[in-house]
């Protein structure tokens, strides 16, 4: 049997180093790959995020996105992290004409006018349905964010947070995982959900 790899897609976004340096706690071996051939081993997929929607259009550009649909499809689990959970979606007000991978059609947008954005700092985790993620922790876990666009609630939401409303923090549809906060920076919680990451079976 083959040791099992997590790799890392590297699109130069600045939270690879402690992204990695966090699933290296979970019990990751990792592999960081800017190429979609770099996926063809892998036994987990991760794609950190920060910064702004329109970077993420060199995944599309560089063959990583219809990679990432075959692996995924082929059973492997995949972890999108802030921006990565938004790019599963169709696109995003904060740039137009930047596309999603579209696993979900629902176009992300910015926080409401009067709410102070971008969200900073501590929020809770409202449970909303089954999660493997989620396994084992304490309702309403605190958890790390910083972001000024958001997903709303979808039939895929396992977890929302309110602030200026209600929005997605965890996601779940089949394999697909994604998580709007920011679990290298969220303490014992973020790497218990990495922990239960690792443990997500591959088909």
């Amino acid at each position: 049997m083959k040791p099992e790899k997590t790799v890392v897609i590297d699109y130069k976004t600045g939270n690879l180093n402690s992204v990695c340096k966090s699933l290296q706690a979970a019990g990751a071996d990792l592999i960081v790959t800017t190429e979609p051939e770099g996926l063809r081993n892998a036994s987990r997929i991760v794609l950190p995020g920060v910064g702004h929607f329109a970077s993420t259009e060199r995944l599309l550009s560089s063959g990583i996105g219809d990679a990432l649909r075959r692996r995924v499809a082929d059973g492997i689990p995949f972890l999108g992290i802030c921006v990565g959970l938004q790019w599963l979606f169709a696109g995003s007000t904060e740039a137009p004409d930047t596309p999603g991978l579209g696993i979900f059609p629902e176009i992300c947008e910015r926080f409401p006018s009067g709410i102070k954005s971008p969200h900073v700092g501590w929020n809770s985790l409202e449970v909303a349905g089954h999660s493997r993620l989620l396994d084992g922790l304490p309702a309403s876990s605190y958890v790390y964010f910083t972001h000024s666009y958001r997903a709303g609630r979808v039939n895929a939401t396992t977890a929302v947070t309110n602030y200026g409303g209600e929005f997605s923090s965890v996601i779940e549809k089949d394999n697909w995982m994604a998580v709007q906060f920011h679990p290298e920076k969220s303490g014992a919680v973020g790497l218990k959900i990495l922990e239960n990451f690792m443990r997500v079976s591959t088909c």
